[in-house]
């Protein structure tokens, strides 16, 4: 065997396809490859209706291949076009790279692989292509394997926003919470993004009406939106932004009594990090805080006590134990916890409705911190459509279908 034969063997070639020529440079570190079809072949059209076509005429083609050792390499080919009956003049798909990419389809899966540990830039660096080349094969593999997502058994969806930098500018992202991945992302926090959802599930032929539960904050766009395009759904509101409603009225109960008591000097994060995750030290203090007759010390003795409400089982015991509670804040005479007490009134219904669904939107959450390592191997990115690209390969727990 000789070294064309090799090399054709080596790239996977099969007729009517061979390596003609070669050309090996060390001082550009360059090895370039010449493919040939052999004379008289004919080639089936993509549409399936012609098996087979003679040649009406070539175009020449270059494709970055995978590196030969240290040596980047190049594929060459006179690419044929045919005269389908149905088509008319078509170029034919040749087998080692997807039509209109410049690389061949192992380059495409080895920049794909990277990239999952990877940042793109680092990547490029790498490989030696430019950043913008990568985001583009990325953007391909990613939306394709994101479409052929199964999503016939999503019933739980969780809603949440994220920022992508200062000013206000966020995306709302959309996961399915039984499986723990991200299936959309949309620009913005406002009820258009509901629709656009919806409209991204129908044109993959899911049914909106599908999705039973939905967990999400107290934002009323996102509810303006869910009455409207997913009004089969019930909403439950996630207990991280039910309980933040009182870690907002603690602080601002302390922020207001620390002009007149400074015994609550750098005692913030005291009244609302988790008891679970203080230190002996920081654990002895609040004790002892909570001992002084102080209003921020009563205050924070609501926000255990509605805690509480997530832990019973019996429905109905829930319900009247909430009711209670509501009682005791709204009579507690400190009105940021009085004003939370009445902004959870006015979303009862969400939060009761945990009862019955028993969902919670802390796998979410947990996605949204991936999501936030997705945006430091991004740093840079130039379109939020990378960005979008990165994460759904991050988050998207996305299966692709790799060249042989």
């Amino acid at each position: 065997m000789d070294e064309l034969g090799l090399f054709t063997l080596a790239l996977g070639l099969s007729k009517p396809w061979q390596v003609v020529d070669l050309k090996f440079s060390k001082e550009d570190g360059r090895l370039d490859l010449w493919l040939d079809f052999v004379k008289g072949s004919k080639f089936p059209c993509s549409c399936g209706k012609t098996a087979e076509a003679d040649v009406h005429d070539t175009l020449e083609r270059t494709w970055r291949h995978l590196n030969f050792f240290q040596y980047e390499t190049y594929l060459h080919a006179r690419v044929p076009r045919i005269q389908c009956g149905s088509c008319g003049v078509k170029q034919v798909e040749v087998p080692w790279a997807r039509p209109g990419s410049g690389f061949t389809l192992l380059f495409e899966l080895l920049a794909l692989s990277l990239s999952r540990e990877m940042s793109v830039a680092a990547v490029a660096e790498m490989t030696a292509v430019h950043a913008n080349r990568l985001w583009r094969i990325l953007d391909h593999y990613v939306e394709r394997a994101r479409r052929s997502v199964d999503l016939n058994g999503f019933h739980q969806l969780g809603i949440d926003e994220f920022s992508l930098c200062k000013g206000h500018v966020y995306m709302t992202s959309f996961a399915n919470l039984e499986a723990s991945r991200i299936v959309f992302l949309g620009e913005g926090r406002k009820r258009g993004v509901i629709e656009t959802f919806t409209q991204d599930l129908e044109s993959r032929g899911v049914d909106p009406d599908q999705i039973e539960v939905i967990c999400c904050d107290m934002w009323d766009p996102y509810l303006s939106g869910i009455g409207k395009f997913l009004k089969k759904a019930r909403v439950v509101f996630d207990r991280f932004h039910v309980m933040n409603q009182l870690n907002k009225a603690i602080e601002r109960v302390r922020w207001e009594e620390h002009r007149e008591d400074k015994a609550l000097t750098r005692s913030r994060f005291l009244w609302l990090k988790n008891p679970k995750n203080l230190t002996a030290e920081q654990e002895a203090r609040l004790q002892a805080l909570k001992r002084s007759d102080l209003r921020t010390a009563r205050a924070y003795q609501i926000k255990p006590a509605l805690a509480r409400f997530w832990e019973i089982a019996d429905p109905a015991e829930a319900i009247s134990y909430l009711k209670r509670w509501y009682f005791w804040a709204t009579h507690s005479r400190l009105q940021p916890v009085i004003h939370a007490a009445r902004t959870i009134k006015n979303y009862w219904q969400g939060v009761v409705n945990f009862l019955d669904a028993r969902v919670m939107n802390g796998m979410g959450e947990g996605l949204n911190s991936k999501i936030k390592t997705a945006m430091k191997r991004a740093y840079g990115f130039k379109q939020v459509g990378y960005l979008r690209t990165i994460i759904y390969l991050v988050t998207g727990r996305l299966t692709f279908g790799y060249p042989q």
